[in-house]
């Protein structure tokens, strides 16, 4: 196993799923609203890809890359951090999951 091959298979991974019952009209305001927030907040680069029944929306900056789907029912987000930004990978779920919270409504 090379040395790039052992920290990408070890870098910190968050996995967020929440459920909504918004619909996907409705999920993709919230998905737009939250691409807003990480492009102007925390200086993502997103892209947005539309589907039938399923979004997919794809960011990254420096030490970040994730990807967040949406559904009629469901915002599944999923982070890699890099090095640094692992040992931070609490206080960051945290402040992912307030930011759901605001969107979307309290946990179900």
């Amino acid at each position: 196993m090379t040395f790039y091959e052992y920290h990408s298979n070890t870098m910190p991974e968050l996995k967020i799923e929440r459920t909504h019952t918004l619909g996907l009209s409705e999920a993709r305001g919230v998905a737009a609203r939250w691409r807003e927030q990480a492009e102007q907040e925390w200086g993502m680069a997103c892209e947005s890809e539309l589907g039938e029944s399923e979004d997919t929306m794809r960011f990254a900056r420096s030490g970040v890359s994730g990807e967040l789907r949406v559904t009629d029912t469901r915002f599944d987000l999923q982070l890699k951090l890099g090095f640094l930004l692992g040992a931070y990978s609490g206080k960051i779920e945290e402040k992912i999951q307030a930011n759901l919270d605001e969107l979307l409504g309290p946990r179900v």
